[in-house]
């Protein structure tokens, strides 16, 4: 009879795969991270000259341009949610990434047509009279259409891609092997990463020197070449099949735990739970325990189905459904500290103008665009990843004989106050161009290049690099362990979401320190003519903010030990660090069998 049981165990925790021996793998994932590699390529090389473009061919001001293009980025972020819900409640990972290429693909086609087609964007400016038309309400909904459908089309990539690769490496243990779970995210990022840099270069530079009609068209070949690379490869994927509604089994969740908020939890171990199978008890953690009322069963023959399901789940869930939402909302404030964070990273858009403005000439006859100054940031993401894993780590070893690493959670906290400085920096470098440009009487003419080499930008896109590349996969990390296997979708897009919500936040933030800082007719910080504001004071309050995020130590000591913490004597023995080693990651202990008829 235990047999039986262990084998049905098993079955729960391994699901069953079609021919699983002859798919998956490592064959596979270079059209996974292929397709999402590609699928970022085009969506980055469209996004660093955006700004030049809204305001050259759309005619929008700064602020506007700039807020356009915040909420272009939080939409792209937040669908990988939508996406991830979807995945793992509805369609399965391979469909949703599948179906979010295609929309994707049509969206960067859209974008391209309003570069090539006059009637999709606003008449030229009348250089006589200086009078530039705004776009239309048709053409600006044309434009938010296409940028729309991108967003939604890189939301289904991004919200399955990590998570479907690791699907494929469930036959090699992935779950239960600390150092290929590190090497696997940090290898994974610098993949896209990689991608990220060979848009805000090459891409880039296509736009520049070649204008936008063809500019635009080399994303969608790449976005078709990625559609195209991920089906071809589809005999060979393992599909998981895609569980219950979790949306809907967290509202069930909050409401059976209000409903049954009268119950008194007994301290011993009499209370029956009801699992996800219908026939094995558990014993849900401790952790946010008011919410184990969920899942008491009070009296098996009302509570239960006839197979020992719950016959209300409104009223009785699973302890399983139970532990996956207290594993969400323990990491939601270490989850916000990475939000607050990501504040930082999206200030994409002053950077190119103070690039514009300064000499970007590397040698007589070719000098870097200004919108691809943003690839020292990549470049340092890739140094981080390599120099992390290749060289770090094993030198770390050595010397100590014994494995050595450095904890998801303090990578984190490393990330944040590098991400500080890269404000600092920003502030001091933005305040030397800002007095050489009223020095050298080009305060009315932003566009004009003054004799300060652009390579100051160079230390602080390297710090906001090492502070992207430590914090970010970090964050992955540390949601991928602390989330149960069935979120997996879910914990690689917590980090997209951060980033959603941060790029709403940024725009608060600069549209409240433009208001402000106009206030008595003076000129604002955040002006369109980069050399009569202020964004160096602009960098100073991001610093602030940065400085307040320092709250994650607080949380962190607050969340306490993380789940792969739980270490075995022998796993300390062998020297196994903070936060990437010990237990495999699961639900409670299985307590004790009850048969229907109990």
């Amino acid at each position: 009879m235990e047999d039986r049981l262990k084998e049905k165990e098993t079955m729960v925790k391994e699901p069953l795969l079609e021919s699983a021996q002859e798919k998956g793998g490592f064959r596979t994932l270079p059209f996974i991270i292929g397709n999402e590699a590609l699928e970022r390529m085009a969506t980055f090389g469209l996004s660093p000259n955006m700004t030049l473009y809204l305001i050259n061919e759309y005619h929008m001001q700064m602020t506007t341009a700039a807020n356009v293009l915040f909420m272009w980025s939080a939409a792209t972020n937040f669908m990988p949610i939508v996406g991830a819900v979807i995945a793992d409640s509805y369609l399965g990972r391979f469909h949703t990434i599948g179906f979010g290429s295609i929309v994707c693909l049509v969206g960067i086609i859209l974008l391209w047509s309003t570069a090539v087609i006059p009637q999709a964007r606003p008449p030229p400016c009348d250089q006589s009279s200086i009078v530039c038309s705004p776009p239309m309400i048709f053409q600006f909904l044309y434009l938010c259409l296409s940028f729309g459908l991108i967003s939604i089309g890189a939301g289904g990539i991004r919200s399955s891609s990590l998570a479907f690769g690791a699907d494929q490496l469930e036959k090699k243990g992935f779950h239960k092997s600390p150092g290929a779970k590190q090497s696997y995210f940090g290898w994974y990022y610098a993949s896209l990463t990689l991608s990220i840099l060979v848009a805000l270069t090459c891409v880039v530079y296509i736009q520049e020197n070649l204008g936008w009609g063809v500019g635009f068209a080399v994303p969608g070949v790449l976005m078709l070449v990625a559609v195209i690379s991920f089906f071809l490869a589809s005999p060979f994927y393992v599909r998981f099949k895609s569980s219950s509604n979790l949306i809907t089994g967290f509202a069930q969740v909050a409401v059976a735990s209000f409903r049954n908020r009268h119950l008194k939890l007994s301290d011993s171990t009499s209370d029956l739970y009801l699992c996800r199978d219908g026939f094995g008890l558990m014993i849900p953690s401790e952790k946010l325990r008011f919410l184990n009322k969920a899942c008491v069963v009070r009296d098996v023959g009302k509570e239960l189905t006839p197979d020992g399901r719950a016959a209300n789940p409104w009223r009785l869930c699973t302890v399983e459904r139970v532990e996956e939402l207290k594993a969400l909302l323990r990491v939601i404030p270490i989850w916000f500290s990475g939000m607050i964070m990501s504040i930082n990273m999206s200030q994409s858009t002053f950077p190119v103008l103070q690039a514009v403005s300064m000499d970007r000439e590397i040698t007589s006859s070719f000098e870097i665009p200004a919108a691809s100054f943003g690839m020292f940031a990549v470049v340092a993401v890739i140094l981080w990843v390599v120099l992390y894993d290749r060289a770090f780590l094993p030198l770390a070893s050595r010397l100590m004989g014994r494995p050595v690493c450095v904890s998801a959670r303090r990578r984190m906290a490393i990330g944040i106050f590098l991400s500080f400085l890269a404000m600092i920096v920003s502030a001091a470098v933005e305040a030397i161009r800002r007095s050489v440009a009223i020095e050298t009487g080009k305060s009315n003419h932003p566009q004009a290049v003054m004799a300060m080499s652009a390579l100051w930008l160079v230390p602080q896109n390297f710090l906001t690099g090492f502070a992207e590349a430590s914090n970010a996969i970090a964050q992955n990390e540390f949601y991928f362990s602390e989330l149960p296997r069935s979120m997996s979708s879910i914990a690689s897009t917590l980090l997209g979401i951060g980033m959603c919500l941060a790029n709403i936040l940024a725009s608060s933030i600069m549209n409240t320190v433009d208001y402000l800082s106009r206030q008595g007719g003076d000129e604002s910080w955040i002006s369109s003519n980069i050399n009569k504001g202020h964004y160096d004071y602009y960098y100073l309050v991001l610093a602030g903010l940065s400085m307040a995020n320092m709250y994650f130590l607080g949380c962190s000591a607050a969340f306490g030990p993380s789940t792969e913490e739980g270490k075995l004597p022998e796993e300390e023995e062998n020297g196994f660090c903070e936060g990437d080693g010990g237990t495999e990651k699961g639900f409670p202990q299985k307590q004790k069998q009850v048969s229907n008829n109990q």
